[in-house]
C-alpha cells in the first residue's frame, strides 16, 4: 500500500525544488490529492503541469495501486497571486 510520503517523494524526485503536499482523502491508501507548486510549471498549460506530476507515478497508476490522484498545480507566480504566501 502506498502512503502520502511515498507519493510526495516520487514527485519531488521528478520536480526538485517544488513544494509538495499530498493527502489520502479517503483513508484507503489509493485515493490521494496533491498540491504542487513548482518553477517547472511556469509557462505550461495545466495539462502539461499534470503530466509532469503523473510521470513519476505511472508504474503505480497503471497497476491500480494508486487509483486516483487529484491535482492542484501552480507555478510560484500563480501561487503568489492566490495570496497564499
Amino acid at each position: 500500500m502506498l502512503d502520502a510520503e511515498f507519493i510526495r517523494a516520487r514527485i519531488l524526485e521528478a520536480l526538485p525544488g517544488s513544494e509538495v503536499e499530498v493527502r489520502d482523502y479517503t483513508g484507503t491508501g489509493d485515493h490521494y490529492e496533491a498540491r504542487v507548486v513548482s518553477p517547472d510549471f511556469a509557462g505550461k498549460a495545466m495539462v502539461q503541469q499534470h503530466q509532469l506530476v503523473y510521470a513519476p507515478l505511472q508504474q503505480w497508476l497503471k497497476s491500480g495501486e494508486l487509483h486516483a490522484l487529484a491535482l492542484k498545480t501552480y507555478s510560484p507566480e500563480q501561487w503568489k497571486k492566490l495570496g497564499t504566501r
